[in-house]
């Protein structure tokens, strides 16, 4: 299973993003078990394909849920405390709440490996010490 951002969601569906061809490569290289996202991350990449796309490209991103390419994970609220206190460390960063939920979800569950396009993955730390492996990455 692959941690993933809002970024390449967006870029996989919209094919006039600069990232959609890098994008559909890394996908096709991801080992099995699909994409994991969080609920922070899938309403940003909800947000900016209704601007780029509209309903159309909005509908396909629910297609990725209905077809087992994504899949959902809500936060706990257990989790609260630490997302608030990551975007209270990584403030001068940026962190925002998207990148805050995919850091825990990456600590509660043992995930290194993230789908994003965010280069400030290359700075967040998991439990403070442990780096992530980013595909494709920044540009």
């Amino acid at each position: 299973m692959t941690l993933c951002d809002a970024g390449p969601l967006v870029a996989l569906i919209d094919r006039d993003d600069a990232n959609h061809p890098r994008c559909v490569a890394t996908l096709e290289q991801l080992p099995a078990g699909g994409l994991l996202t969080t609920w922070p991350a899938f309403t940003e990449a909800m947000y900016l394909l209704g601007r780029a796309g509209g309903s159309e490209a909005q509908d396909t991103l629910w297609g990725y849920l209905a077809d087992g390419l994504l899949r959902l994970r809500p936060p706990e609220p257990r989790e609260f405390e630490r997302m608030r206190a990551l975007m209270r460390q990584y403030r001068d960063t940026p962190m925002d709440l998207a990148d805050a939920s995919l850091v825990v979800t990456a600590e509660q569950l043992g995930l290194r490996h993230i789908f994003s396009l965010d280069h400030h993955f290359r700075v967040y730390r998991i439990h403070g010490s442990e780096a992530f492996e980013i595909v494709p990455g920044p540009t």
